[in-house]
């Protein structure tokens, strides 16, 4: 029963934050953003460019700021693993792509830092391919690596 309402609450979340997401990246938050500050700057002379005045949209800005970040990444983290699993799919079927480079995000630095390099060498020896089509992959490369080593 707990996970249950847990994961209503979840979801609920979910849904509320995919709303406010979609939202504030439309036209029609853009104009109401520009609206609130023409609204605070015709109100500066009533209220005689006091203090208050200013920290009305001071603290407005900073809260929607402080929501935002939260909202911007949740968005981000969400598009990315997509992202990602997209480009597994197409890993893990095309033939002759290195399966290696399956969940490559979740590798340390260092290594994604030497296949990096890696494929700098293949793009290297692809330059010098008179063929635009040719193709090269890790496993071929390491095969060609292989031969020279031994002759």
């Amino acid at each position: 029963m707990a996970k249950r309402r847990q994961a209503s609450r979840s979801g609920w979340l979910e849904h509320s934050a995919r709303l406010v997401t979609v939202w504030t990246g439309s036209s029609q938050a853009f104009a109401c953003a520009v609206g609130v500050i023409i609204g605070w700057a015709l109100l500066g002379p009533i209220f005689h460019f006091s203090d208050t005045w200013q920290l009305v949209i001071n603290t407005g800005t900073t809260i929607v700021t402080f929501l935002m970040v939260f909202l911007i990444q949740r968005s981000q983290n969400k598009d990315s693993l997509a992202i990602h699993l997209k480009l597994n799919e197409i890993v893990a079927v095309l033939q002759g792509a290195s399966n290696r480079l399956i969940n490559v995000e979740d590798l340390t630095e260092q290594e994604v830092a030497t296949l990096h390099r890696h494929y700098q060498a293949l793009a290297e020896i692809a330059k010098r391919d008179t063929t635009l089509t040719a193709s090269h992959s890790i496993e071929e490369a390491q095969t060609r690596a292989a031969r020279k080593r031994a002759r």
